[in-house]
């Protein structure tokens, strides 16, 4: 039985990205053009590789055999055809992450590869938005606060962040040290979520007690709630690397130093399919290396 490369690759696109719509975008192909092929190759095994389901596809267990006989050698070939380009970085890299990590963390670590002839591209989001865009090819890697568990996802651990209770030094003023919850009933929350997920996590973690209060203010984004917080609004959570320098220069105050403070490990993962690519490689050695420094 012969059956081209190009068959396995729109295969293992589909099997990866779970709908013949993401394939077809991952490769740059029109979807009738991958459905055809994926025929093709269900005619040339003898034996249906998915089920069409009402959105995407699942795959059979032959589907999931071939995948996991070819997506190594097919990655490890992409990864040889990738490294016989002239240039140090052959294609633009896509990388998605959290807001402020990016900002903070991310960006800084990767201005040396930039500087050296990297095209990079940096959305920011949530982490099942991408992990939705990895699966789907839109992200070649992404920063995420929740371990994705998707088929084919690459995951490894790149850095734990510690979260300390803040206030500016007029609220710290007010309230005893330690600091308990009871005294906190009166401060004003500052919260990154309705929900006010970091500061219940403290609440839970630290205090040993629910968090039943409405947050006094809400805003999507940890700097924003850092300069809130600065400017004298009330108490927050933060992770340290965000609010590090303020904590140096006074301009906020740690109201606790708990025994174990919360940690929460935030997870590199990549695409499996472009994980051998040397531009991608180089990202994720360079944040990998970084990390250990931060």
């Amino acid at each position: 039985m012969k059956v081209s490369l190009d068959l396995l690759r729109s295969f293992l696109a589909v099997h990866r990205s779970g709908s013949v719509t993401g394939a077809a975008e991952l490769l740059g192909l029109a979807q009738p053009t991958v459905t055809a092929q994926l025929r093709a190759l269900e005619e040339a095994v003898g034996r249906p590789l998915f089920e069409r389901l009402p959105r995407g596809v699942t795959p059979t267990a032959a589907g999931n055999e071939l995948a996991r006989r070819v997506a190594d050698p097919l990655d490890r070939l992409a990864a040889v055809l990738a490294e016989d380009s002239a240039t140090s970085y052959p294609r633009t890299v896509f990388l998605g992450g959290p807001a402020e990590f990016l900002a903070e963390r991310v960006l800084p670590a990767l201005a040396g590869p930039v500087a050296d002839g990297l095209e990079l591209r940096v959305s920011a989001g949530l982490p099942e938005r991408l992990v939705d865009d990895l699966v789907a090819g839109r992200l070649d890697l992404a920063v995420t606060s929740v371990r994705p568990r998707r088929r084919g996802v690459v995951v490894e651990p790149l850095y734990d962040e510690e979260f300390v209770l803040v206030a500016a030094p007029a609220w710290a003023g007010r309230l005893p040290d330690p600091v308990t919850a009871a005294a906190l009933r009166e401060a004003p929350l500052v919260a990154y979520g309705e929900e006010a997920p970091i500061l219940r996590r403290y609440w839970r973690t630290v205090f040993d007690t629910r968090l039943t209060r409405t947050p006094s203010l809400v805003v999507a984004d940890l700097r924003a709630v850092r300069a809130a917080v600065v400017a004298g609004a009330g108490v927050s959570v933060l992770p340290t690397y965000l609010c590090g320098g303020e904590l140096a220069s006074g301009a906020l105050r740690a109201l606790l130093a708990p025994p174990v403070p919360p940690l929460n490990t935030l997870f590199l993962a990549v695409r499996p399919g472009v994980a051998g690519r040397r531009e991608v490689q180089a990202v994720r050695r360079t944040l990998l290396a970084a990390a250990a420094d931060w």
